[in-house]
């Protein structure tokens, strides 16, 4: 009796096992990681901003679904107050980016993010940028569709 149970233990380890690699093999892709390089992105500048270029690398402005955007900041360059329709993280990645909160840019205000910095930018939340001390590179992961509009001041109509 106990080598039937001993074997019964056996068998179900066995099918446990086998089942098992078979979901690790199914879960490994089996093409090759495609690398997405700096020099096959395609750039941009918003019209009135020839200081700024930005590239979408993953996803794009009208697509549904999480999205990565490159942007290039040159120095002295701003952005001014504007706001999305999705939260976004940005990591910058170069240089040293300056972000203020509000509808009026304030540079006293505004908060040094250096290279490896994170600053999150909750949307429908007027932000502005500014690369002041030299070129800046971040880039912003979000989930679309997303979009950039001005932001206005109080008062305005």
């Amino acid at each position: 009796m106990t080598s039937r149970i001993g074997l019964r233990a056996s068998r179900s380890t066995l099918a446990l096992l086998g089942a098992a690699l078979i979901c690790a093999s199914v879960a490994v892709p089996a093409d090759e990681p495609v690398p997405i390089l700096p020099e096959s992105l395609t750039w941009f500048s918003p019209p009135g901003n020839g200081m700024l270029k930005g590239a979408w690398i993953v996803g794009s402005e009208q697509e549904a679904g999480p999205y990565l955007l490159r942007v290039k900041l040159l120095k002295g360059g701003k952005i001014p107050p504007h706001t999305h329709p999705d939260e976004r993280s940005s990591t910058v990645l170069s240089g040293t980016l300056y972000v203020g909160f509000g509808t009026v840019p304030d540079e006293a205000a505004m908060v040094a993010i250096p290279a490896g910095g994170v600053y999150v930018a909750p949307a429908n939340i007027a932000h502005y940028l500014w690369a002041a001390e030299s070129d800046v590179v971040y880039q912003e992961s979000g989930v679309g569709p997303t979009g950039m509009l001005p932001a206005r001041n109080r008062g305005e109509p």
